[in-house]
């Protein structure tokens, strides 16, 4: 057999080096923007967020603080402590995370432990679920969701083959949320429980783990979840009067009934910014847990389901994220951005489920949204990791043939 012409080999190198670089362009175009996309779908919420909460407690304010921008400057205070924690978070490489995943753990439930001490603990309504700081105050149990996500993830990379092939692989994160649950529940917080439960789940079942294991454990947690919610009657309250708010409207059902009038005020358009009614001492703690039905009262329809595709664009393209680096090899990085995105839906499910009438009535924030400083710091560290995330996928390339470069 005779020896190919140098022109030959100089043409096939030549188109061997065009398809690489096709393969490596198809590979990182699509990086492209992905940690941008998130970045406006997050910061218009946020937006969204200070627009509304301005408008919903200015009368609040001005009544009981004498200032009519009370919650609107604690809460431009928040956003910007936020931006600053979520800016340093960025700068911290996924594996520094990943090894400190059992330590962040460790954290969350000493936190938990001290917010439960007499006199540590904050208790507000029955609830003891602060620790006063200075001027501000810690909610654990938004620190403890985040930190669950992330000492799963790095479970889940650890003894994924055991979770895959037995159900002995789901014992060791299950007792660490039955462990975290009961602390949740002792404080009470029985949304923050919720949430955690369904974030961990998800992960089981995203990461590998047959079906019929997680199935059981949904059901078994389902029927404790509703055991506890018949167990307590200030609960067992709540739920009579989700399912006929109007069988009692000024005691149980007043909250619900006067947020269904928000949305049915605000029809197509909405009233108008500034312009609602139920914020006039009608609906009760506007600015936090009912703060998007006073959104939908003033902005309409359109304005609702603006603030529900941003949250789908952001759940999304956590989730994309999440699977890319799955792809990449990185497992840890893509279970993590599973398990925010779980948290982030499950959140904005229930409390526009609550304001709704389509839920019984939870003390969840609208992620972003709501008036809250541990609720909107936990967001944004949780962006900041997963904007991290994506922005060191885009150093990494896969080819077609699947391996990593």
């Amino acid at each position: 057999m005779s020896a190919a012409s140098p022109h030959v080999m100089a043409n096939r190198a030549t188109a061997h080096h065009v398809a690489h670089g096709a393969t490596v362009a198809r590979a990182r175009s699509v990086d492209t923007g992905a940690d941008g996309v998130l970045l406006v779908a997050a910061v218009s919420l946020m937006v969204i967020g200070l627009i509304a909460i301005a408008s919903a407690s200015i009368e609040h304010d001005d009544w009981h603080f004498g200032n009519p921008w009370y919650h609107t400057t604690r809460h431009l205070v928040y956003l910007a402590l936020a931006g600053a924690i979520g800016a340093a978070v960025y700068r911290i490489p996924i594996e520094l995370i990943e090894r400190a995943s059992p330590w962040c753990l460790i954290l969350a439930l000493l936190l938990l432990v001290v917010v439960l001490l007499p006199g540590i603990g904050r208790n507000v309504n029955g609830s003891q679920r602060w620790i006063p700081v200075g001027p501000l105050t810690i909610q654990p149990s938004e620190i403890a969701k985040a930190a669950l996500v992330v000492y799963c993830a790095g479970y889940l990379v650890r003894h994924g083959e055991q979770l895959r092939s037995h159900w002995h692989g789901m014992a060791k994160p299950v007792a660490v949320l039955m462990l975290v649950a009961g602390l949740l529940m002792a404080e009470p917080d029985f949304g923050a429980t919720v949430i955690a439960s369904g974030a961990v789940f998800g992960m089981l079942f995203l990461a590998g783990a047959q079906l019929r294991y997680v199935a059981l454990l949904v059901m078994l947690g389902v029927a404790a979840l509703v055991g506890l919610a018949v167990s307590a009657p200030y609960r067992l309250e709540r739920l009579t009067a989700y399912r006929d708010p109007w069988a009692d409207p000024f005691d149980a059902g007043f909250q619900l009934i006067q947020s269904l009038i928000a949305y049915g005020r605000g029809e197509l358009w909405g009233v108008g910014l500034g312009n609602s009614v139920q914020k006039l001492f009608y609906l009760p703690e506007a600015h936090t847990d009912f703060v998007f039905s006073i959104w939908a009262e003033e902005t309409g329809m359109f304005g609702a389901l603006a603030v529900l595709a941003l949250y789908t664009v952001l759940v999304g393209r956590t989730l994309w994220i999440g699977r890319l680096a799955i792809t990449r090899h990185n497992r840890f990085a893509g279970y993590v951005c599973y398990g925010f995105a779980l948290i982030f839906a499950g959140q904005a499910f229930v409390n526009i489920g609550v304001s709704s009438g389509l839920l019984p009535t939870k003390g969840l924030t609208l992620p972003f949204i709501s008036y809250g400083g541990s609720s909107l710091i936990v967001n944004c560290i949780m962006l900041a990791v997963i904007l991290r995330i994506s922005h060191g996928l885009k150093g990494s390339v896969v080819p077609v043939n699947g391996r990593r470069r």
